[in-house]
């Protein structure tokens, strides 16, 4: 499982068929596509973490267990005041 964070969704998401890539310098990273809106993300480093002890992931935008909910999900509560 690899983890970015989507800069239009201002959330970190699961990346959808990530591919390990080498940038120029020589330093691994992985790129895909995000879950929610279809747009490229990108993480340098290996990328590849355990994801949280979830048993499940949020139907509205598919975050694991334990994890922010993207800013378009329905089950996001909106911050205190």
């Amino acid at each position: 499982m690899v983890l970015a964070y989507c800069v239009k969704d201002k959330a970190t998401v699961v990346i959808r068929d990530p591919q390990r890539i080498t940038m120029k310098n020589g330093r691994p990273a992985s790129q895909g596509t995000c879950p929610i809106c279809g747009g490229k993300v990108f993480r340098i480093g290996s990328g590849y973490q355990a994801a949280p002890d979830s048993t499940g992931t949020c139907p509205g935008c598919g975050a694991p267990d334990g994890w922010p909910h993207a800013a378009g999900c329905p089950r996001k509560r909106s911050p205190l005041k």
